[in-house]
């Protein structure tokens, strides 16, 4: 039973007692699942944080790996070059005192990053609940409509972790409302698939990120820490949020990778929208189509081939307002 008075994502975790929150969509998308872990270890549960990396993990020592594709990145984790987002978190965790063991998985298809999370649920010794984050909203796109952003990271995430049926509760959280715009995404399309999924009973609502909160206070620490980490790289996506959090408005620069484009940022991008895991693995047309891929690269091509039959695409569509 939901109430007004708790959002429906803790609702659905008040009973679970580990609880794993991954990156779906790599790189810097674990820092969007942060708040929610802090709350939820502050609730007195056990949270493990976990991220599809584009890092180059297999570079890692032996000594680096938890299980076969699972890596356990530490502070000093070593690694060929800066792009690390995962020892970047795990350096400000352990800066905060908190467990600072990020794990990671490489950039695979859906089966063997299926594997790695059941190795990785059993060096946990089993989890009641997985929380996937995606940063931006594409991972809510089904796939029929005109812009899909960048569909493979967070497809493959979310067909691994809905074939783990053995998982009580799995769960979607995006932080980011519009940042996809940028990848084609049309918005109006995201709202229209959370009201289908909300006819389903699969839509948990939504919820912002205050930035007096001590969750909010802590996502703009560590999102402020991860941008001098890679002050070559850094994250547009969790800057803009970081900028919404903050309470600014409209073109906003934090970096030059933004340069030449207008960026609009705004209160929703603060926003989680949450969604039932299954139910939306079931509203996704291709989903089925990326069982046994190995590599990304096939998704990529199964994805393609799916938007090559559709008869036709829904048109993206302006807000009335």
């Amino acid at each position: 039973m939901f109430s007004l008075t708790e959002p429906a994502l803790f609702t659905r975790l008040r009973d679970a007692r580990r609880v794993l929150v991954a990156g779906a969509g790599g790189g810097f998308d674990v820092y969007a699942g942060l708040p929610l872990a802090l709350a939820l270890r502050s609730a007195g549960k056990e949270v493990h944080l976990a991220s599809l990396s584009f890092a180059d993990l297999y570079g890692l020592d032996l000594d680096s790996w938890a299980a076969v594709d699972v890596a356990a990145v530490r502070p000093d984790t070593p690694l060929h070059g800066d792009y690390f987002p995962e020892r970047s978190l795990a350096r400000w965790l352990a800066s905060r005192g908190l467990p600072d063991t990020v794990y990671a998985f490489p950039r695979t298809g859906v089966d063997p990053l299926r594997t790695a999370y059941r190795a990785l649920l059993e060096h946990l010794g089993g989890v009641d609940a997985i929380v996937l984050v995606d940063g931006g909203t594409d991972i809510l796109m089904r796939g029929d409509e005109h812009g899909l952003g960048t569909p493979e990271e967070d497809m493959a995430s979310l067909a691994a972790v809905a074939g783990l049926p053995e998982v009580p509760h799995r769960l979607v959280a995006c932080l980011g409302f519009g940042v996809d715009a940028y990848h084609g995404v049309n918005h109006s399309l995201v709202l229209e698939n959370l009201a289908a999924l909300d006819r389903e009973g699969g839509y948990l609502g939504a919820f912002s990120l205050p930035r007096e909160s001590p969750e909010g206070a802590a996502y703009l620490d560590a999102v402020a820490h991860a941008q001098s980490c890679h002050a070559d790289h850094p994250s547009i996506v969790q800057g803009s949020v970081a900028a919404a959090v903050r309470g600014d408005f409209g073109d906003v620069r934090f970096t030059e990778r933004t340069r030449g484009s207008e960026l609009f940022v705004n209160p929703l991008m603060a926003l989680y929208f949450c969604v039932d895991l299954p139910a939306l693995a079931r509203a996704n047309l291709y989903l089925g189509r990326l069982e046994n891929t190995v590599l990304m690269r096939q998704i990529s091509t199964a994805v393609a081939a799916f938007r090559d039959e559709l008869p036709r695409q829904r048109p993206p569509r302006a807000f009335p307002h």
